[in-house]
């Protein structure tokens, strides 16, 4: 049975910034189940993809689906192509578009998923990703925000943690103004058999210079369909993340 959209969760326990990060309470839930909760609100086949026992008893706790995965993968992209092929045997079905949800992002909206989605309208699409305007000055020299320039076809042409694109004549204070940035969303879709070829590739330059690895895919001409979306990322990365989101209010 085929059908077209699949959306996986990566969540492992390790984490050298936030260990046990997807169990962390958010609200009277484990941050996996927020997660989850958002994500099947939009996708009827949703999985976690983990690998640890304890991760998935708390997905198995509040009925949620989960499948154990190798603990070696260096990258979410490395257990979603484990993931989608576990989730087919077990399921007999086959799916086309395989959407890589962040585990970190338990106030992810709805309808970023249904953006996303639309980037596969076009045949041509390989690989899908959303992008925010920039708003704030300080977020385009934040090192650990991701900027992205795109092209007229709304194709990535390339992420980095500095700066992109420089603006000549213009003070810094001026460059949210003179110029429209784009803050990379982690979200990914893919074609299945996309998703399956660039984890086979091996690290490229600019992957290993900027940690970035979306570079690997440009590098090795792989096209990266982009959409806006005006939501911003709210994503839980390390405990003073989680301190932040709670002075906010939100939990």
């Amino acid at each position: 049975m085929q059908t077209d959209y699949l959306a996986i969760i990566p969540a492992r326990f390790s984490s050298s910034r936030f260990p046990g990060k997807p169990l962390v309470d958010i609200g009277g839930k484990p941050m996996i189940q927020r997660v989850y909760e958002q994500a099947s609100k939009i996708i009827e086949d949703t999985y976690v993809a983990t690998d640890d026992d304890r991760i998935l008893k708390a997905v198995h706790d509040f009925k949620g689906k989960a499948v154990m995965t190798s603990p070696h993968h260096k990258s979410g992209t490395d257990r979603c192509a484990e993931a989608v092929k576990l989730i087919e045997e077990k399921t007999g079905k086959e799916f086309k578009i395989i959407i890589n949800v962040q585990g970190d992002e338990p106030f992810l909206q709805p309808e970023q998923l249904d953006t996303l989605k639309s980037c596969f309208n076009t045949p041509e699409t390989q690989i899908a990703t959303l992008i925010k305007p920039i708003t704030e000055p300080e977020n385009i020299f934040d090192e650990n925000k991701t900027k992205v320039i795109i092209n007229s076809r709304k194709e990535a042409v390339y992420f980095s943690r500095a700066p992109i694109p420089f603006v000549k004549g213009h003070l810094r204070n001026e460059w949210v103004t003179s110029h429209q940035f784009y803050l990379h969303i982690g979200l990914y879709a893919y074609r299945k058999e996309t998703l399956l070829a660039i984890t086979k590739l091996n690290p490229s330059p600019l992957e290993i210079a900027e940690s970035l690895e979306q570079l690997r895919w440009i590098e090795n001409g792989y096209k990266i369909k982009v959409e806006i979306t005006r939501h911003n990322s709210l994503g839980i990365d390390t405990p003073e993340d989680l301190d932040k989101i709670r002075k906010m209010g939100l939990i």
